[in-house]
């Protein structure tokens, strides 16, 4: 749903680049404005995901009932630790209705960083270019596409905003109105179910794994993958979950971080799209 992110993420993908890079080179070729803390912080995303949730799902949402993080702190790192799984990185909007724990329908919508599977739709949309993937009931899987960043894409979708403006006015009708009849409540991010990658660095030594191990079991979530290499004196464990609450997983980070077995949390990104 941004251009510029997906340049950005699309560059260090391609290149190998840090993100520092890759914002030089978008702010050079015009995609990225002199201030882009709205576009790489996920303020953008988020409003347009605020408009598209209430549009799809016929109930008010506002940039404030989404959840949002940027892309600031995707590294390198986490871009090759991606390409090992299969995977890419791109800033996600994910707006979905889902039903709660005491079966009411809800309406839960964030914009973040997240690794998804190649072989999916979305994985193959670079440069600044956006996308929006549906998947309805009746209507299955469809995906709309087209550039989202730079001077001409810009200037068109303004000057349609102009011209649609114009022709209301000779009409004397109004744009189409808010649509919130179904009016269903937002859900927190803390019980929207994804999925974590987690890469610690921790000490070389016997018992390690199993105390990591024993703080997930804690947080009842479900350890899909573990991959460890070694680092001098310390050691790297690359951990990829099941599907849990989010905050379930986070709860698990912030556990994971006051282990004196571990030394650091390097990186912390959602996955999304697989299995």
């Amino acid at each position: 749903m941004n251009g510029t992110t997906n340049f950005i993420l699309s560059a260090m993908d391609a290149t190998g680049a840090g993100f520092a890079e890759a914002l030089e080179e978008a702010t050079e070729l015009g995609y990225a404005e002199a201030d882009p803390t709205a576009d790489v912080e996920g303020f953008d995303a988020a409003a347009k995901a605020a408009i598209l949730a209430s549009l799809a799902f016929h109930t008010r949402v506002t940039a404030a009932d989404v959840h949002r993080e940027g892309i600031t702190e995707v590294t390198a790192a986490d871009v090759a630790s991606a390409k090992a799984m299969g995977c890419t990185i791109k800033l996600l909007c994910i707006a979905a209705r889902g039903v709660d724990e005491a079966g009411r329908e809800t309406v839960n919508v964030r914009v973040h960083p997240a690794m998804i599977p190649l072989t999916h739709p979305l994985a193959s949309v670079g440069d600044a270019f956006n996308a929006v993937f549906v998947e309805a009931d009746a209507a299955g899987q469809l995906m709309f596409y087209g550039r989202g960043a730079g001077g001409a894409p810009t200037a068109s979708a303004v000057l349609g905003d102009v011209v649609a403006v114009a022709r209301n006015r000779l009409a004397g009708v109004h744009s189409a109105s808010e649509s919130a009849y179904a009016d269903l409540s937002v859900r927190p991010m803390g019980e929207a179910l994804t999925r974590y990658h987690i890469s610690l660095d921790v000490a070389d030594r016997p018992g390690v794994l199993a105390a990591v191990a024993g703080v997930f079991a804690r947080h009842e979530v479900s350890i899909a993958t573990v991959r460890q290499g070694p680092t001098g004196g310390d050691a790297e464990l690359v951990i990829v979950t099941h599907v849990a609450p989010d905050a379930a997983l986070a709860a698990t980070v912030h556990e994971l971080r006051g282990l004196d077995t571990v030394r650091s949390v390097r990186s912390v990104l959602r996955v999304e799209g697989g299995a």
